[in-house]
């Protein structure tokens, strides 16, 4: 029966079932490229009238995207017979069906438009948020892209990123660079910090205003525990951590200060 009815079909409505097939895949293939072309016209007319910034100009390219996508499909869906007859009721309709089966999706966009309007951050800059930390190189409809330091490319929700806490730490011109030093005990701490301050000055991208903090941090079995602590800006805080630390090898093995060693007490036999 259901061979006879295939055939059946076939006999009668395949030819013009073939063409509406054809003519889908001709629309969206048209249609794809014409999004993309009108994608491109419209990112590079908001990058030459410089009144919006790249972040907000990104997720208003995402939202137009979207749709110009579903506008899209109501056609092909058209051209099978499948009327939309308004198209305010057929966006009510496809919304409450996501919110249905997807709700956590408008939690992120609504996210996602709260961070829009409050800018926590914006492209380019380095954060902790959702808890990753990285570079944002995107913000989109529902989640925020972020490239860690060992750069692997990481999805964000926008819920989860506005939900929590968010560090960022590009919104100020200067960032700590917390290292630290011990010196063995019998050493002077006091003479080990006079000599670090000119070797921590002399590190290249070493703010001078503020001074780099040489303290001491806490007393260990093995010796005085210094914090070194200079400021940079946040694009060299790796380059100044890892030369801090070169600085103190340099600077105590020049001194001559022996190696911290932790007292072994002698055993009563």
């Amino acid at each position: 029966m259901n061979t006879e009815a295939i055939w059946q079909f076939l006999s009668t409505q395949g030819a013009d079932f073939g063409l509406k097939v054809l003519a889908a895949i001709a629309a969206w293939v048209v249609g794809r490229w014409l999004i993309g072309l009108a994608l491109r016209v419209f990112s590079a007319a908001l990058e030459r009238g410089k009144r919006i910034d790249f972040t907000l100009a990104t997720y208003l390219r995402s939202i137009v995207g979207v749709l110009l996508n579903l506008v899209l499909i109501l056609a092909i869906l058209d051209i099978f017979g499948v009327k939309t007859t308004s198209f305010a009721a057929l966006l009510a309709g496809a919304g409450l069906a996501i919110g249905t089966a997807w709700g956590g999706l408008l939690t992120h966009f609504a996210a996602g438009v709260f961070m829009q309007v409050l800018r926590p951050f914006k492209v380019g800059d380095f954060v902790q948020a959702g808890g990753v930390t990285g570079t944002v190189v995107e913000i989109g409809l529902f989640g925020t892209s972020i490239v860690t330091p060992d750069n692997v490319h990481t999805l964000v929700g926008n819920n989860a990123v506005f939900s929590g806490s968010i560090q960022n730490y590009s919104a100020l011109p200067h960032r700590r660079v917390d290292c630290t030093a011990k010196v063995a005990n019998g050493v002077d701490p006091h003479e080990a910090i006079e000599k670090l301050r000119p070797a921590i000055a002399a590190i290249p991208n070493v703010l001078t205003t503020p001074p780099p903090d040489i303290e001491i941090l806490q007393f260990t079995p093995e010796g005085p525990l210094l914090c070194v602590r200079p400021y940079c800006h946040t694009d060299h805080y790796w380059q100044v951590y890892f030369d801090v630390h070169k600085a103190v090898v340099t600077t105590f093995g020049a001194a001559g200060y022996p190696v911290p060693e932790t007292p072994i007490a002698p055993r009563n036999r």
